[in-house]
């Protein structure tokens, strides 16, 4: 477990996981992190990277967590591209069921890329230019001030 003192939940999948009760194909682990391959690919060579304690969505990571899971990515990622033979990769982050997390216990995909095609994106419809600055001020008033 990290310093920021967060319990495992019984029942959470990447919990039992990090605690090695359920198997899995690790690729690295430290004291704070697991990365592991994930058994639903969108693509060939498809891993998590996983806190060992259990944060609901990144709303919920302490910032000392997520300051080092970025560098994590970087430094998998490159050998994913390395080790694949691969040009790029994608990082993934869902939060909520609605925008597509399955399992409620943050975690981040690294996808690597063979091909433009091969993950199907969708474009998004042209914004209505009379509204967006209503909407970007609906977020604005809501961000907390810069820590220094």
């Amino acid at each position: 477990m990290s310093t920021d003192n967060a319990k495992a939940v019984e029942g959470c999948v990447f919990c039992q996981i990090a605690a090695g009760r359920i198997p899995s194909i690790r690729i690295y682990e430290d004291e704070n992190f697991i990365a592991f391959m994930d058994i639903s690919p969108q693509t060939e060579g498809h891993f998590l990277i996983v806190p060992r304690d259990h944060y609901p969505t990144l709303t919920d990571v302490p910032d000392s967590i997520l300051a080092k899971v970025l560098p994590l990515a970087k430094n998998l990622g490159d050998a994913a591209m390395t080790g694949l033979g691969v040009e790029g990769f994608n990082l993934l982050q869902n939060n909520g069921a609605v925008a597509g997390q399955a399992v409620d216990h943050w975690h981040m995909h690294v996808i690597p890329r063979r091909e433009a095609g091969e993950i199907p994106f969708k474009a998004g419809a042209p914004a209505d230019l009379t509204k967006l600055p209503f909407v970007a001020e609906n977020i604005r008033i809501n961000v907390p001030p810069t820590r220094a």
